[in-house]
């Protein structure tokens, strides 16, 4: 009952996501399905009778236990990075970029565009960096989509600084390191709040002497999905050697 209970959530969540996302095919929004249908076929397996899985039955609860620290564990680091330091005052903002579809601004970027306005509203001595080149089914740059916005909102174009060329976030911190005068000041990071542990550690091993995130939220059905999709992220950084865990 267990397996077939996990099936059904996994594969309505997936129906959620879709009807949210308005397509079939997100990238990640696909790990739901997959999880869905194998716990539905495990609900038909008898593993007594499976060869294969009965030496290992016993280890399969250790197992388990071992993966649910392991995922607990990371996603308390994801939750403590999504802490905002709003008292803090930045000369420079980086925002991160996110999808855009087609010259549309999605709902996850207008979230960290709308944060960035609010401090930017607050401190007109501070500048924006929009970081973000073109990606599948986009028309414009992340960032041109991203100065456009800020513009709409009132942001004079003398405080933004375009950077173009990013596909990941770890371009968005290299490449946008050009329109910083000083490595050692504090930076402003600007992402959804799951987004920051990693954009942070970057930041760091970039050369950042103090990035300091500045949180924007998510969009609540959606956060499931990006929590569990940044635990990959973040042990990918980790075992490419981007940042210490």
């Amino acid at each position: 009952m267990i397996f077939l209970l996990c099936g059904i959530l996994c594969l309505l969540y997936y129906a959620a996501l879709c009807a949210a996302l308005r397509k079939w095919d997100s990238t990640f929004s696909r790990f739901w399905l997959l999880c869905g249908i194998i716990f539905l076929i495990c609900r038909y397996i008898d593993a007594d009778r499976m060869e294969i899985v009965r030496p290992y039955g016993k280890l399969l609860p250790v197992f388990a236990a071992g993966a649910a620290v392991v995922f607990v564990w990371t996603e308390i680091l994801i939750i403590r990075g999504m802490s905002a330091r709003g008292d803090d005052i930045y000369p420079s903002l980086i925002v991160l970029g996110a999808q855009v579809d087609g010259k549309r601004i999605t709902d996850s970027l207008q979230r960290r565009l709308d944060r960035a306005v609010k401090y930017l509203e607050e401190h007109p001595d501070a500048c924006v960096i929009v970081s973000g080149g073109r990606g599948n089914g986009e028309e414009i740059t992340e960032a041109e989509a991203m100065e456009g916005y800020l513009l709409e909102k009132g942001i004079e174009g003398k405080r933004i600084r375009k950077e173009d060329r990013s596909r990941t976030t770890k371009e968005n911190l290299i490449f946008s390191q050009a329109y910083i005068e000083d490595m050692e000041q504090p930076i402003g990071i600007v992402s959804n709040n799951f987004h920051l542990y990693r954009a942070v550690c970057y930041a760091r091993k970039e050369g950042y002497g103090s990035p300091c995130p500045l949180a924007a939220d998510c969009h609540p059905l959606l956060l499931p999905n990006y929590m569990v999709r940044e635990f990959f992220a973040v042990w990918k950084m980790w075992l490419t050697g981007a940042a210490e865990r």
